[in-house]
């Protein structure tokens, strides 16, 4: 099991990129501070592009990646 609570659910299956990482800015945007955000996704790219942002974003923190049957789970917190 995960160390933390997933707040709200963000589904960009179908979309490709830049989409799913927009989406993703854009929820992020709306939580509060310590709240986790799960985003579902098809696109294989989401796992670098995700990843990337998270990286050179201040304010937000990459959990973890996982690949199941066709959908990557992305899992973010907003640090502040």
């Amino acid at each position: 099991m995960t160390a933390y609570e997933v707040t709200e659910t963000l589904d960009v299956k179908g979309q490709n990129c830049p989409m799913p990482v927009v989406k993703t800015k854009q929820a992020v945007d709306q939580l509060a501070a310590d709240d986790v955000l799960e985003v579902l996704a098809t696109d294989p790219g989401s796992v670098s592009d995700i990843a990337g942002w998270a990286e050179s974003t201040d304010g937000v923190e990459l959990l973890d990646q996982r690949e199941g049957d066709e959908v990557y789970s992305h899992y973010v917190r907003k640090t502040e």
